[in-house]
């Protein structure tokens, strides 16, 4: 049971647009759900699906598997279990938002960029970190609805 607790600490929520990237961190490396990044670029009823039919047509016009450039993590689902996830690192996530038709592609790549620039102002100050989080739980509680 302990495990479990350590891997929900180690699931953050990152906001791209008030949409919700769940990301992990692995060692020094950024994990993010590969198919929360394509609920927030392509704003699909279903990324999931999305996500199977973009490595189908992938694989059939380019020859590239894109889910190589991924890894199964642990993250909480929205069921509030932790569940295996698609997860791709930065540069993993790069060459797969090559891949989706979407105006929303440059300026999450900006969003990625500030992401691990964030990080590297964190290491060096954890009160920033602290305060980062408060604000993040502030805003996602009010977006469901929660009062803090």
């Amino acid at each position: 049971m302990v495990e479990n607790k350590k891997e929900e600490i180690d699931t953050y929520i990152a906001l791209f647009k008030g949409k919700a990237i769940r990301r992990k961190l692995v060692g020094d490396r950024w994990f993010f759900s590969v198919v929360d990044v394509i609920g927030a670029l392509t704003d699909s009823d279903n990324p999931r699906n999305y996500w199977y039919m973009l490595k189908v047509r992938e694989q059939e016009s380019s020859g590239v598997e894109l889910s190589t450039n991924c890894v199964q993590l642990k993250l909480i689902a929205e069921d509030d279990k932790l569940r295996e996830t698609d997860c791709a690192d930065t540069e993993g996530i790069f060459r797969i938002i090559q891949s989706i038709p979407s105006k929303k592609a440059e300026p999450f790549k900006r969003w990625l960029a500030k992401v691990g620039y964030e990080r590297v102002q964190k290491i060096e100050n954890p009160e920033l970190a602290q305060e980062r989080m408060k604000k993040l739980l502030i805003e996602v509680n009010y977006q469901n609805g929660k009062k803090l």
